[in-house]
């Protein structure tokens, strides 16, 4: 799975719900979207990049917010190779 495409993509849901007035109603959004259209695959990749500092910063700040507020970790599958 290529990392830099999904902080891309994240980015890009990031740029669609910033024009929220209420910063936490769109991390909020931002999070929601993400659980209802991202594999779970994608969703634990995007989560084990938040907690890696140096490829935070390749988030939003209103995207890393929302992955780390509101985006529950998938539960492991058994599919993961």
């Amino acid at each position: 799975m290529d990392i830099d495409n999904l902080v891309r993509m994240a980015n890009r849901i990031g740029d669609y719900f910033a024009a929220y007035p209420d910063r936490n109603e769109a991390a909020v959004s931002i999070a929601r979207h993400i659980e209802m259209f991202w594999t779970p695959q994608m969703r634990r990749a995007l989560l084990d990049l938040a907690t890696t500092e140096a490829r935070t910063q390749a988030l939003q700040p209103l995207v890393a917010h929302a992955v780390a507020r509101h985006l529950a970790r998938p539960a492991a599958t058994h599919d993961q190779g």
